[in-house]
């Protein structure tokens, strides 16, 4: 079960709230798939094609992942995503927002509400992973107290909810949305998927 009150966006038409279970897959494949191709690039830490994102999406709606969904006219166009830990692994996070909907808080926004959910489930930690080339990703991890430390043609880091103040958040929030591409992570999730594609392991 998951957070379901819904959160109007200051000055866009859109609001932001947690998918169902049912809502993910339809909902989260298409925004994916709408991304333009750099963004797809940095989201996914390379030009992958429709049919890996189709199944990236399923398995989001299958293994428990929490979808906190920008919605216009019923078409999500931004979308914060808090994967389940696996094992002794840290619950992770990702974020995508289309070009339409950027400069407008709209990450932040996302943002402050995954950060929500994450404290109502429990968590304490959030890892974040992101491309080499995903820089809005690396500042805000950073801002958050994340030391990153890159390997393999990305960086990984870690948020410690317990430790950040409250106020640091509510900045993050007030502060308006100014990357220049879409607010994007590479997570796990996508390297499973691209290990099982070509039968190995990612390192």
């Amino acid at each position: 079960m998951a957070l379901e009150d819904i959160t109007r966006v200051r000055s866009v038409p859109g609001y932001v709230r947690t998918l169902s279970q049912q809502e993910e897959l339809p909902l989260l494949r298409d925004h994916l798939l709408r991304l333009d191709p750099e963004s797809r690039h940095d989201r996914f830490n390379g030009f992958l094609d429709d049919s890996f994102i189709e199944r990236y999406a399923a398995r989001c709606a299958e293994d428990g992942t929490v979808i906190v969904a920008y919605v216009v006219d019923g078409v999500v166009r931004g979308a914060a995503e808090l994967h389940p830990p696996e094992g002794d692994s840290l619950p992770e996070v990702a974020f995508s927002v289309e070009a339409s909907a950027r400069r407008q808080g709209v990450g932040s926004v996302l943002f402050r509400r995954l950060i929500a959910e994450a404290r109502w489930k429990g968590h304490k930690r959030l890892r974040i992973t992101t491309g080499a080339e995903n820089h809005a990703m690396r500042a805000l991890a950073k801002r958050f107290g994340a030391h990153l430390q890159f390997r393999h043609g990305e960086s990984t880091g870690t948020i410690d909810l317990a430790k950040t103040p409250e106020a640091e958040f509510a900045d993050l929030a007030a502060a308006p949305f100014t990357a220049g591409r879409a607010f994007l992570s590479f997570n796990s999730t996508c390297w499973k998927l691209i290990s099982s594609m070509y039968g190995h392991r990612a390192a």
